[in-house]
């Protein structure tokens, strides 16, 4: 029975400590935070029961619209945060009965790799030393910070202090507008704090389709939130009133004041003092370098999730924790990215899979392009949610889809029939045919294929 050493309790880990055992692996995990990682302590989770809260408001202050009388009173922040913490409690004791459930040996300390086959921990003052056959390492990923004056000071939160506020506060300016920073903002203003967004490039959520985003956009500025694209920090300073955040816009000098600032310009891969570069794994700055199996330039090492780069998503690190350990028990096994689906939880949400309209061009494919908006779909009308589309990208020659983006309702949830599509190499006419349930939500889905094919009936 080999034994596999995991470093890192996280989505990459604790998934990679389960499937090692299930495959008769003996597997000793070591995470020197709590069990679940990044994801589950200090991002997916906890930013989506208090994204939930302010979903909650969201509808509470429009009670009118739906002809139900009562009045809103107000957020209860630490009420909030008291249910954050009550969810993510849940899920960590979960995890921590998996662990017994599996039998796998958890060790409660800081690892540092030895060799390729050892792991020293510091156990709170204590040394221990733990051998295997093989090692995994899934040691996530940490904030990353911006080369600004006033960026590396109490001034500014970082995105995992900002989950444990205690108080709301009036004002926010939150620098970077990707995923991070756009469902800080969704919260932070569903809550009743005036929010603005600093970003660098031209549009926010500017991994995502261009449509997508400016949708997305528009609907945020509906809500007050100022968003300042193609801007460039250049100071955070603080003084009697407050954080003042400069920025340079094309030519123009700007600032903002507000009571806090967030920093959600992404992380880093959490790579330093672990002795990867002592064992002799090749780096690619702070992110190890991994094949398709997972495998890094040292035998027997294997790393994935965060600490790799590439998607920093917890799902995908979940993937790449399972290829991991299947290749560590002798298995052959490779991580494929070609159908990841990505998410992006403000209201509207956005959920996509794939190319875009851009990228595919880029690739020099021909496509055509099918769109329905919510606006036109009965359940979202029923349901209040008019807001957004989908839009679907198929290749002109053969109709395959090739990429599909949703902004709108349960987006994160209807992106998984177009993942589907796409991982079964399905066509634009194989979706359209597709009975779909009505009045529903993935109606717009059968539309927008449909619209590709130019044969669309609510149109």
């Amino acid at each position: 029975m080999a034994h596999v050493v995991i470093l890192g309790g996280g989505p990459a880990g604790y998934v990679a400590a389960i499937r090692a055992r299930q495959l008769d692996c003996e597997v000793t995990l070591i995470e020197q935070d709590r069990l679940g990682g990044v994801c589950l302590n200090r991002g997916c989770i906890p930013s989506k029961a208090l994204l939930r809260s302010a979903e909650v408001a969201r509808i509470a202050r429009d009670l009118n619209r739906y002809g139900i009388e009562g009045e809103f009173k107000g957020v209860n922040w630490p009420a909030v945060v008291q249910r954050k913490a009550r969810v993510v409690n849940q899920l960590v004791k979960g995890i921590e009965f998996l662990m017994k459930h599996n039998g796998i040996n958890v060790i409660a300390g800081r690892g540092r790799l030895v060799d390729s086959r050892t792991v020293s921990v510091d156990t709170g003052g204590k040394e221990e030393i733990v051998r295997g056959d093989k090692l995994v390492v899934a040691t996530g990923s940490v904030p990353a910070s911006l080369p600004v004056p006033g960026c590396h000071t109490p001034t500014v939160l970082t995105s995992d202090q900002v989950l444990e506020l205690d108080h709301l506060p009036e004002s926010m300016t939150i620098i970077g507008g990707g995923v991070i920073g756009v469902e800080f903002a969704e919260i932070f203003s569903a809550a009743g704090c005036k929010v603005a967004i600093v970003e660098m490039l031209p549009r926010i959520v500017p991994t995502e389709d261009e449509e997508i985003s400016a949708e997305l956009a528009r609907a945020l500025r509906k809500k007050k939130i100022e968003i300042f694209t193609d801007s460039r920090v250049t100071e955070v300073a603080a003084d009697d009133e407050g954080r003042v955040v400069r920025f340079t816009r094309g030519d123009e000098q700007r600032e903002i004041r507000s009571q806090l600032v967030v920093s959600a310009v992404g992380r880093w891969p959490n790579s330093e003092d672990i002795g990867l570069q002592e064992i002799g794994v090749e780096m690619d700055r702070r992110q190890v370098k991994v094949n398709s199996r997972m495998e890094t330039s040292v035998e027997g090492v294997y790393a994935c999730g965060d600490l790799i780069g590439g998607y920093l998503l917890a799902h995908v690190a979940s993937a790449e924790g399972k290829v991991a350990v299947a290749n560590a028990a002798g298995g052959n096994s490779e991580m494929d990215y070609r159908t990841i689906p990505s998410c992006v939880y403000t209201h509207p949400e956005i959920g996509s899979v794939g190319l875009t309209e851009a990228q595919a061009q880029e690739r020099g494919i021909e496509t055509k392009v099918g769109k329905f908006f919510y606006r036109a779909c009965g359940k979202a009308i029923a349901d209040g949610e008019r807001e957004g589309m989908v839009k679907l990208v198929m290749d002109a020659a053969d109709h395959k889809i090739v990429g599909g983006h949703i902004i709108g309702p349960h987006a994160s949830d209807l992106v998984h029939e177009l993942v589907l599509a796409l991982h079964l190499g399905a066509t634009a006419e194989q979706v359209g045919e597709m009975v779909h349930a009505h009045p529903s939500l993935a109606e717009p889905v059968m539309e927008a294929a449909e619209d590709a094919l130019g044969i669309a009936i609510h149109k």
